[in-house]
């Protein structure tokens, strides 16, 4: 089998421009790669919402955002990125991060330069780190991946652009591609024409990030392809439509009328793999006979 990240490189060698959807747990991770999309993302907002039910706010901890990883992982065969917010701690910590999150089976890992504890990138109150500590962040991380038992694509994130301006945010890009990230990320820029500096000022790879009502204006994929975007990231879009659903359904029984708009149970039990289990637990139904066979010899107890 393919490496998770040899796929990703793949994919970011390709032309066009790379959608993907953000998973909360393996069951959104299952139906976005039903749906056909070549990679997903493993929110850390949207982690800390379903695992938790808190903000996210630093609250998620790296063990548990670990634990929901390798079940994402291995539910789905397309590759997964993973929130490593900001390493968890220092360099040592970042470095732990990176090995733990190749060891869940994560294609990629993100790594931040907010402040512990962090905060969403389009929620008030975001501060960052120096620097120096921002880079030794990214240093640590392109180390660690040179012992790790498996490849993982590493993307560099700064919030520096809220704090401190577009200028600081993309010498801290550029530090991070110098240290070997793949993908750079600049989280919610306010404007189109800061979207466009990005991408024409560095050299790499460019991750954009749509979400519904946040800070940055929400492009249509065309348009920010020809920004020049490779990969745009939709972290919210799944849970909001499944909330919003939930909500829906929630009010209808309460007020006694029943739900509508439901899947169907029989397509329900489809898409979890019910279908799959059932012919595969085929296999071991028929050992009536073998159990029967007197030809295997017996043996003396000792």
């Amino acid at each position: 089998m393919q490496p998770k990240a040899t796929i990703i490189r793949d994919l970011l060698n390709q032309p066009g421009l790379l959608l993907m959807p953000c998973c909360f747990d393996a069951l959104s991770a299952k139906l976005i790669e039903q749906a056909g999309f070549p990679l997903t993302f493993m929110s850390g907002f949207a982690v800390s919402a379903t695992r938790l039910g808190l903000p996210d706010t630093g609250l998620i901890s790296f063990g548990e955002m670990v634990d929901q990883g390798r079940n994402i992982c291995s539910a789905v065969a397309i590759p997964v990125i993973g929130d490593g917010d900001t390493g968890y701690g220092n360099a040592m910590n970042v470095k732990r991060t990176l090995h733990g999150y190749v060891g869940a089976g994560f294609g990629g890992i993100m790594i931040e330069d907010q402040v512990a504890p962090k905060r969403c990138g389009h929620t008030r109150g975001k501060q960052v780190v120096s620097r120096e500590e921002a880079v030794a962040r990214i240093r640590a991380a392109v180390d660690a991946r040179e012992t790790a038992p498996n490849d993982i694509i590493i993307i560099a994130r700064t919030d520096a652009g809220a704090t401190h301006g577009l200028d600081e945010a993309l010498w801290r890009l550029q530090a991070f591609e110098d240290c070997g990230a793949d993908i750079l990320f600049l989280e919610a820029p306010c404007s189109e024409t800061e979207m466009r500096r990005f991408c024409s000022t560095l050299k790499g790879a460019k991750m954009a990030n749509m979400v519904e009502q946040g800070k940055t204006p929400l492009l249509e994929p065309q348009k920010l392809e020809e920004i020049g975007y490779k990969i745009v990231a939709y972290p919210l879009t799944l849970l909001s439509a499944a909330v919003l659903a939930m909500q829906k359904t929630l009010t209808a029984l309460k007020s006694g009328r029943q739900a509508t708009d439901l899947l169907h149970f029989s397509v329900l039990q489809e898409i979890v793999g019910f279908n799959e289990y059932y012919e595969e637990e085929k296999q071991y139904a028929d050992t009536k006979d073998l159990c029967a066979d007197e030809s295997y010899p017996v043996v003396d107890p000792i």
